[in-house]
This record gives C-alpha cells, sequence and structure tokens, in this order.
C-alpha cells in the first residue's frame, strides 16, 4: 500500500503571508458558483454576509473600485478577494446581475426547522412567521424578506420543492435581510399549518376578496401570515388550514397588491396592532 508523509500542521508552513488583494491575473477562472454555494452580489447582500459570523465565504471577487469599501467588511478567516475588471465579473455573474462591483460565493447557512422556530416563540413575547405558498419569484421572497427583517417578523417558511431557494437574485433584492431572517423548508404546508396550531400559532391567510380585515385580528402572541402566489392565491389545502381569511382593504381603482407589496402592509398591521395593545 502506497503511504503518503503526513501533512505538515498549520504553524509549520513558513510561506510568506498572502497580500490584501489576490493578483488580479491569477484570479479564480470558475464562470459560476460551485454547486452547494450560494451566489451573494450586490454591496448590502455582500456586507451582511461578510459581517454574519455563521456564514462560511468562500471566495470573493471585487472590482478595483470597490476594494476600499470592502476592507473593512474583511474577518480573519476570509478568503483573499480576487479583483476583476466589471466586464469580467459580469461574465462570472447571471446575465442582467447587478452587482456594484462586488460578488462572493458562500456555504448556505445551517439548516433550520419548523420546531426551531416554535421552540424560540416560548421565548419571546410575540412571535410572527410568514408561510408562502408556491410563491416562486426572488425578486418577490427577497422583497418580503426585507420588509421582515424591517417589521420585525422571525422566520420564513417557504416548500421545499416549489419555490426558487436562495440564488444571487433573491439575496440582492433581500437586501442582507437573507442573513437575519431564517427561512425554513418544509415538504407540507397544510401539516405545518396544522402543527403550528397545536403549538398556538393563528394562522391568518390573506386573499384580497376576504371581508375579514387585516387590521381586525383578534389579539394573538403567535401568528402565521399565509400568502399565496399571484393570480391563484392560496392552494385548497393550504386555505383549509388557515383560521382566519383576511384582506387588506383598498379603495382604489386596482384592488389587487403584489404579494410582496402585500407583505409588507399586513407586517405593518400587525406591529400596529402590537404597538396599540
Amino acid at each position: 500500500m502506497k503511504t503518503h508523509p503526513p501533512k505538515k500542521p498549520f504553524h509549520a508552513n513558513k510561506a510568506k503571508p498572502k497580500p490584501a488583494f489576490a493578483d488580479p491575473k491569477k484570479a479564480v477562472k470558475t464562470s459560476f458558483v460551485p454547486s452547494g454555494q450560494d451566489l451573494i452580489y450586490g454591496i448590502h447582500a455582500v456586507k451582511a454576509a461578510l459581517e454574519n459570523t455563521a456564514r462560511q465565504v468562500k471566495t470573493i471577487w471585487v472590482t478595483e473600485n470597490m476594494q476600499r469599501d470592502l476592507e473593512p467588511w474583511l474577518r480573519k478567516g476570509h478568503p483573499v478577494p480576487n479583483i476583476l475588471d466589471k466586464a469580467e465579473l459580469d461574465k462570472r455573474l447571471p446575465k442582467g446581475a447587478v452587482h456594484q462591483g462586488i460578488a462572493i460565493a458562500a456555504m448556505p447557512l445551517a439548516e433550520i426547522f419548523l420546531t426551531d422556530l416554535i421552540i424560540q416563540s416560548t421565548t419571546r413575547p410575540r412571535t410572527i412567521l410568514v408561510m408562502l405558498d408556491e410563491v416562486t419569484d426572488p425578486h418577490n421572497i427577497g422583497a418580503i424578506l426585507r420588509s421582515m427583517s424591517a417589521f420585525g417578523a422571525h422566520g420564513l417558511i417557504n416548500h421545499r420543492y416549489n419555490s426558487p431557494g436562495v440564488t444571487g437574485t433573491l439575496a440582492k433584492t433581500a437586501t442582507g435581510a437573507l442573513e437575519h431572517v431564517p427561512i425554513v423548508e418544509v415538504t407540507n404546508l397544510a401539516r405545518s399549518l396544522h402543527q403550528l396550531q397545536e403549538a398556538g400559532f393563528l394562522t391568518v391567510g390573506c386573499d384580497e376578496r376576504a371581508t375579514h380585515a387585516i387590521d381586525q385580528l383578534p389579539e394573538s402572541d403567535k401568528i402565521v401570515l399565509v400568502l399565496g402566489a399571484e393570480g391563484k392565491g392560496l392552494r385548497p389545502s393550504t386555505r383549509a388550514q388557515c383560521q382566519i381569511i383576511a384582506s387588506i382593504p383598498t379603495s382604489g381603482a386596482i384592488a389587487s397588491l403584489n404579494v410582496s407589496n402585500a407583505a409588507a402592509i399586513a407586517l405593518f398591521s400587525l406591529q400596529q396592532s402590537a404597538i396599540n395593545h
């Protein structure tokens, strides 16, 4: 059997320390991120990811114009950034990506489960969760995460197979909220709603045709807002597990709202309700 000499321990490596920024001629030549890693681009999204000690960053790409802004965000353990010109960075990212001169590839955050959200709800005075029923547009999901972070919601529940997952577009639209709002993926929304009800959550489906207004909900310290895809709305199996179906009152010529706008208004309404009580 062929044997190999043991590797030297890290402290035995006498190589010179790496420069603050890698030689651009030796920049990584991959055209996209490796399978299993998250692509994150845009100033706010990248800054939040770099500052998140739970996020393991594998590769950093930055333009020369952005490298000075990047330096304060770097910490021990981050990889040496690769300096690229804008055209080269454009080639590495999806077509049309608004990267603002910076992008990273990072390992996904540790998976959390529905039971984790339920346990966490026992340690705070009020918990607001959002569940999405086959909302597939990453722009909408990113905007919903941003609103959730702004209004203090505590977790997003999504379908494991009927959602886009974490994409660069989603992370960019969320402007850093991806690092602050946990996302739980489940395989059955109706069953998950039943589990949340048993844990004391009020399950509220949102539908523009409902007569019950979102600002007239009964007082509850645990609420799940359930939003369906634009057009078809909540699926019957999901709707059946909602204890209340509520609408956002409108008075204009166009009564329907984009799902991310509806989420923001509903979350604001719940925040105001908590303040008033």
